[in-house]
């Protein structure tokens, strides 16, 4: 089965290991992470490297090493993490991604696809990590 609204593993995992991490008062290694998140230790060390390189987190190494935030989590919107992994979300006019339409410029799914692509970078540009501590 098909969604109409799905979020990228990367993604998923980006988002999911920054909410942990924020919520934990200790530092969480890769290994923890992944456990509690049920993805592959690689892909979420891939991932997590990603974000340290973008100035949310930063990682110490060694036996209680692990990640923990670097900024302030109020300045953390979910929309900064999708962005940092999966690049520009934009709002979509055509589900379909076309130029032209074959019908006239009147989609099968009216404004359906805008709207939604609305309503989801609305509500990731709204809610900060603060918001789930």
């Amino acid at each position: 089965m098909s969604n109409i609204v799905a979020l990228s593993e990367a993604a998923s995992i980006g988002l999911h290991s920054m909410v942990l991490i924020v919520r934990t008062e200790e530092t969480m290694n890769v290994g923890q992470i992944a456990e509690k998140i049920y993805s592959s230790r690689h892909h979420v060390a891939k991932i997590l490297q990603r974000l340290a390189k973008s100035g949310f987190i930063t990682s110490s190494r060694g036996p209680s090493g692990g990640f923990s935030l670097k900024k302030d989590p109020s300045e953390i919107t979910l929309l900064d993490i999708y962005e940092t992994i999966e690049g520009k979300l934009d709002v979509q006019s055509c589900p379909g991604d076309k130029e032209l339409c074959p019908f006239d410029r009147k989609c099968l799914l009216g404004d359906l696809s805008h709207k939604v692509s609305s309503e989801v970078r609305k509500y990731m540009a709204e809610k900060k990590l603060s918001d789930f501590i």
